[in-house]
């Protein structure tokens, strides 16, 4: 089956490395026009003329914290005015500031990682529903975490807001429907610098070794699942969550 989202425009936050690229790479070689962004504009503007060259696609970016309200109007307003519309939003950013157990945490880690990452898709997605989506709908898939599934001796915390992140995407879905669908993406181990901690030095092997699949998953496994997710080809799902782990929850231990 072959994807297509030509003639969509795209949002992909935390757009330029990792899964957030690939998302966008896979985006554009389907024909959508990708607006990235992230808080560095030096990687922004490497990554946006690399998968230029790579895909031959309309892509650009804004440089930006997602967390700041003025800096996410500043995407909405270049998207509108560069490409026209606002189709598909990726909350793809994220972040992890604290390893440990959750009763040890400090509030401004505690804080810092549900306004990221649970706050700050709910913001995003309200301001695509009201800018464009609203009249004309679109397409959200928020980028979840096999973890949401578990529990973790030192992710707990990270493991938490994307539970969260998935109840809020049912919830969106049901609110949204029918001209916009939401929903959610889980990844397992992916080799990104993101998760580098998890898997360099060897340790990636050992758990892939546990897997069902027998490797680690890469941004273009996600990448793929969340293109399918934003095309019509998913036009009756909304309001789910899509587990690619390898096989991570039904292994046998």
């Amino acid at each position: 089956m072959e994807l297509s989202l030509s003639g969509k425009v795209a949002i992909v936050t935390g757009g330029s490395r990792g899964i957030g690229r690939g998302i966008a790479t896979a985006m554009a070689a389907a024909g959508a026009k990708v607006m990235i962004t992230s808080r560095n504009e030096e990687t922004c503007a490497a990554t946006v003329e690399e998968l230029r060259a790579s895909t031959g696609g309309d892509l650009a970016y804004v440089a930006g914290h997602v967390g700041k309200t003025e800096d996410m109007q500043r995407v909405l307003d270049a998207t509108l005015e560069a490409f026209g519309a606002i189709d598909v939003l990726v909350n793809n950013a994220a972040t992890n500031p604290y390893a440990g157990p959750v009763i040890d945490i400090d509030m401004p880690r505690w804080e810092k990682t549900f306004a990221t990452n649970l706050t700050t898709p709910l913001v995003w997605t309200q301001a695509c529903w009201n800018a464009w989506m609203k009249e004309h709908g679109g397409a959200v898939i928020n980028v979840s975490s096999v973890g949401a599934y578990g529990t973790n001796a030192i992710l707990g915390v990270y493991d938490l807001t994307k539970r969260a992140l998935i109840h809020l995407t049912e919830q969106l879905a049901a609110e949204m429907g029918p001209k916009v669908r939401v929903n959610a993406v889980c990844p397992g181990l992916i080799r990104t610098d993101f998760a580098r901690a998890l898997w360099e030095d060897g340790r990636g092997d050992a758990i892939a070794q546990n897997l069902p699949m027998k490797r680690l998953g890469e941004p273009e496994d996600i990448a793929n699942t969340v293109l399918f997710l934003a095309s019509d080809a998913a036009s009756w799902l909304t309001g789910h969550a899509v587990l690619v782990d390898g096989g991570q929850l039904i292994n046998i231990s």
